[in-house]
């Protein structure tokens, strides 16, 4: 039974980073293909390569009635952007900072950093105090190396730039940008925006990528607190009866965690948690070897309410 809850877990990890990279494709070809992006040329939004306006020019020019400009404004502002914050209070509510854990590109660079920085000093973050185990919750080891620090700053400067780059698609059109940048022929004002967008985005993914994460994003504060608002939703809940078991694990879920949390604590404490699951995955590797149930699990409805009420 145990072995097949690993293969499902196992699956599940998979899943995540295939949701993680589909994603990041999408992020950086949606203006591309014009799936989505707003043109500061022309003044809207482009959605499926079609302009999508408010319709007001007509009741502006006085050639179409209020009544008409009303009805557009509803329709075409009002209607899509309140089901869309619908649908991600939906969400939010049930399951938390799922957006963060398994489609948000911003996380899956951390992730990657985090991975690189600790086979280069031991630790994800330049703040921690300590270092982690050398030893994955398999049992496996990682290596260390400081010559991984080539490959942190290759992977900090190479993510910003490409972020930038993006990023400045999504207002100008795309074709303009990457032919001007392939022939070294950018504006001052593209070449201005790509500097600075690297400079900060490289300082932001090197010192405070987890801080960004935890108390910067609007869109993960905003799941986080209506998550929060939920005693019944998914949450990581600790078996603390059983938790003389974690005497023979090395903090395992804690050093897996790319926000620096720990999953064993109380949920007001993992307020920003992503429901990424690899805490779930270290304590099941774990206690696997020690045959074992995993300590930590996922846990909703009536049996979440402890995490929330504790």
């Amino acid at each position: 039974m145990r072995q097949a809850d690993s293969a499902v877990k196992s699956f599940r990890n998979l899943q995540r980073r295939i949701f993680q990279l589909g994603f990041f494709v999408l992020f950086i070809f949606a203006p591309i293909f014009d799936i989505f992006r707003f043109d500061l040329n022309l003044g809207h939004f482009i959605l499926f390569s079609q302009p999508w306006t408010l319709g007001l020019d007509p009741f502006l020019k006085g050639e179409a009635p209020v009544s008409d400009g009303i009805i557009n404004l509803l329709l075409r502002g009002f209607l899509p952007l309140a089901g869309l914050v619908g649908f991600a209070f939906w969400v939010s509510w049930k399951y938390g900072r799922l957006y963060c854990g398994w489609l948000c590109p911003h996380f899956s660079v951390v992730e990657t950093i985090n991975n690189l920085m600790r086979r280069a000093s031991g630790k994800f973050s330049l703040w921690d105090k300590k270092e982690m185990s050398n030893k994955r919750a398999d049992g496996s080891e990682i290596p260390r190396n400081k010559t991984y620090w080539v490959l942190v700053s290759i992977a900090v400067l190479g993510f910003a730039f490409l972020w930038a780059v993006v990023l400045i698609t999504y207002l100008l059109p795309p074709a303009e940008i990457y032919g001007n940048l392939f022939s070294a022929e950018l504006s001052m004002r593209q070449s201005i925006f790509i500097s600075a967008a690297t400079v900060a985005l490289s300082i932001e993914f090197m010192f405070a990528r987890h801080l960004f994460c935890r108390f910067g994003c609007a869109v993960g504060v905003f799941q986080s607190f209506v998550w929060m608002a939920n005693r019944k939703a998914m949450v990581v809940s600790f078996d603390r009866p059983r938790a003389k078991l974690c005497a023979y694990c090395a903090d395992a879920c804690d050093e897996v965690c790319p926000m620096r949390l720990k999953p064993r604590t109380i949920k007001r404490s993992m307020f920003t948690c992503t429901q990424c699951g690899q805490c779930l995955s270290a304590c099941e590797q774990v206690q696997f070897k020690n045959n074992e149930a995993p300590v930590i699990r996922w846990k909703s409805g009536q049996d979440a309410r402890q995490e929330s009420d504790r």
